[in-house]
């Protein structure tokens, strides 16, 4: 029961996260980005069965491939997300065309990894698919606010005059 209960709240998340991708979110610095993959990331932990003991070399290797690519994901997530400062001052972040692609990348590479997993005999757990999760959000979040915070560097800070419109690099 607690492997169904982990996929509903694996999916749960990622429709969240997909939904709340395209459309337009405030980024506030309030530091707590972090919060939701730390959460994920001790859940996917508590259990055990992250990696199948009968092939621990193997699945240590396929578990580090399944974070590689989540970190590589979630770093392209970070910066194919547009930015732009509102009228009031506020920073805002939106998934764009770009963001598809690396989602549809990101999949397609993790179905490739669970497939040849599963081929070669390593019995994978949502424990895996969890803490990947985990990884890309953070890694998507921290991008995100390192952009934001060189972005008020660069135009001034959070209580600059600008029109409600792209900066720098992240036109559309």
């Amino acid at each position: 029961m607690p492997g169904f209960v982990d996929v509903l709240a694996i999916i749960a998340v990622v429709v969240a996260v997909v939904v709340r991708q395209f459309s337009a979110q405030r980024i506030s610095d309030d530091r707590r980005w972090w919060v939701l993959p730390g959460i994920l990331l001790v859940v996917s932990l508590r259990e055990p069965g992250l990696v199948d003991p009968r092939h621990a070399a193997s699945a240590v290797v396929f578990l580090c491939a399944e974070l590689a690519v989540a970190l590589v994901t979630g770093a392209a997530w970070g910066w194919t997300s547009r930015l732009w400062r509102g009228a009031d001052g506020s920073l805002w972040t939106k998934g764009g065309r770009a963001t598809v692609f690396v989602w549809a990348g990101g999949l397609a590479l993790r179905a490739s990894l669970y497939g040849a997993a599963t081929l070669v005999g390593i019995r994978q757990n949502s424990s895996a698919l969890l803490s990947a999760l985990s990884v890309t959000l953070a890694v998507r979040g921290g991008v995100l606010m390192w952009r934001a915070r060189r972005l008020d560097a660069v135009h001034g800070g959070p209580g600059h005059e600008a029109p409600a419109r792209m900066v720098g690099r992240d036109r559309a």
